[in-house]
Formats: C-alpha cells, sequence, structure tokens
C-alpha cells in the first residue's frame, strides 16, 4: 500500500515539473509582448456569417469530410432537416426516397414539418439514413429529440449527425435558439442513452488555428489541409457521430 502511495506522489510530482518545464519553455519560445497578432489584434471578428461570405465556413470542410467517408450509409429512404442538399450531393442514386423535416410551413421541399421533439406524426421505423447537420445545437430539449432520431430509423438505419463544439452564436434569427455546445464526451453520453454503446462513433475535428480562424469568420480556402486537418482534443470545432439502431427487435440498450 505505502508503495503504491509513493509512485502516486512521485507521479503527481513528474506531472506538475513537466507542466512547469513546459511554460518555461513556451515563455521562452513567445516572451511576454512579442506575439504578433496582426490582422488578429481586433475585439470583434473579421466576418459575423461564420466564413460563407468568404467560402466554405471551416465548419462545413469538416461535416462535407464526415459525409463523404460516410456516403455509402445515405441510402434507400433518407431524411435531412431543412433541405435535401446533402443527401443529393452525397447519396446519389443509392437514395430511392428523399424527404425534408422543416421546423415551419412554407418550404416547399419539406414533406414532414414540425419539431423533432414533438415528431409523434413522422412514423417509426421509416428511414435507412437520417442526416442531421448542426441542428441538434439549437434544440433544448436534446434527450426527446434523439429519441425521436431512434424511433424514426429502420433497424440498421444510420444516423450521421454534426454539431458545434468550438463557435460563436449566430447572429441572425436562429442566435435566438442556440442552446448549446457539445464535447465529444456530452455527445457520446446523450446517444448512448438510445443507442448500444457498439453501435456509436464520436469524432471531433479543429485545432486551436482552426477553431480561432472559425471564430474570426474566415473560410477553408485561406488555409491549407494539414492545417485544418490537425487535430487537437483540447480544441473541438465540430462532433460528428455516427450511431446505428440494432437490426434486431428487442432493446439492446438494457
Amino acid at each position: 500500500m505505502g508503495y503504491h502511495k509513493l509512485a502516486t506522489r512521485t507521479q503527481r510530482w513528474l506531472e506538475n515539473q513537466w507542466r512547469w518545464l513546459r511554460s518555461q519553455w513556451q515563455a521562452y519560445r513567445y516572451p511576454v509582448g512579442t506575439v504578433d497578432f496582426g490582422s488578429l489584434r481586433r475585439v470583434t471578428p473579421i466576418s459575423r456569417e461564420f466564413g460563407f461570405d468568404r467560402g466554405l465556413p471551416i465548419d462545413r470542410y469538416y461535416i462535407e469530410n464526415f459525409l463523404a467517408r460516410h456516403a455509402d450509409d445515405i441510402r434507400g429512404r433518407v431524411l435531412e432537416i431543412g433541405d435535401d442538399s446533402y443527401t443529393k450531393r452525397f447519396g446519389g442514386d443509392r437514395v430511392n426516397t428523399r424527404d425534408v423535416l422543416h421546423i415551419s410551413e412554407g418550404n416547399p421541399i419539406a414533406t414532414f414539418v414540425g419539431d423533432l421533439t414533438k415528431a409523434y406524426h413522422i412514423p417509426s421505423d421509416t428511414f435507412d439514413c437520417l442526416i442531421l447537420t448542426q441542428t441538434l445545437q439549437f434544440i433544448y430539449d436534446v434527450k426527446a429529440a434523439i429519441g425521436t432520431i431512434y424511433r424514426i430509423l429502420k433497424p440498421g438505419g444510420v444516423v450521421l449527425a454534426t454539431f458545434s463544439g468550438i463557435s460563436q452564436i449566430a447572429s441572425d434569427k436562429w442566435g435566438d435558439y442556440q442552446c448549446w455546445s457539445f464535447t465529444s464526451l456530452s455527445s457520446r453520453r446523450l446517444f448512448e442513452e438510445f443507442f448500444p454503446a457498439d453501435n456509436v462513433k464520436v469524432e471531433a475535428y479543429g485545432n486551436v488555428l482552426s477553431a480561432i480562424a472559425f471564430l474570426q469568420g474566415l473560410a477553408a480556402r485561406e488555409f491549407c489541409q494539414e492545417e485544418l486537418d490537425f487535430y487537437d482534443p483540447a480544441y473541438e470545432v465540430l462532433i460528428t457521430v455516427r450511431a446505428v439502431k440494432p437490426l434486431l427487435i428487442y432493446d439492446q440498450r438494457r
């Protein structure tokens, strides 16, 4: 017992020494007052449009890479939120029915109108794939929405979901509904309340550079691929989830 306590104390001491040495090295490399902020030394962002006005937003770069890697899941009958642009782009001829859910009346391509938390009118076990990009952060009752997603997927159906980690708050009407930012951990725990743990795959994208760039409203084309693709778990710009509803009829969550 004494040996284990000593080992733990030694490990903590070594970790503290390593943190101190690392901070000293950073201070030596970048002395206080010498960092050049350049165009970023400002208290307002370069753009409040997430980068849409400059090109492809950085979060959309990550979203489209995620959907491209899982394009084979986009097949059969597919439900997308808001419009069907990603269904058409990544599903192609694998899709035989495209459905769109919109929150309010007036969307001419919407086949369902309603709130994911109260979508009782959408039949259960209906969709082979559900594309849910940048939606959950605007829904206060996230658990109810994920419960609906689970219910309306066919057995074996897949949800491809993305949501914000580090992000500005939208400056348009949607900003009034933006409730959440997520982490890999919170995303996994939420989805595992409904889907079996082995059927949930969570990934995150981002680093300190892409996070700063996204907050400033810069576009993906202003950076090289290596800068965008480098992942630092301390700076999660985007969270993605691929979750599969079990093929078996009985509830495997229990």
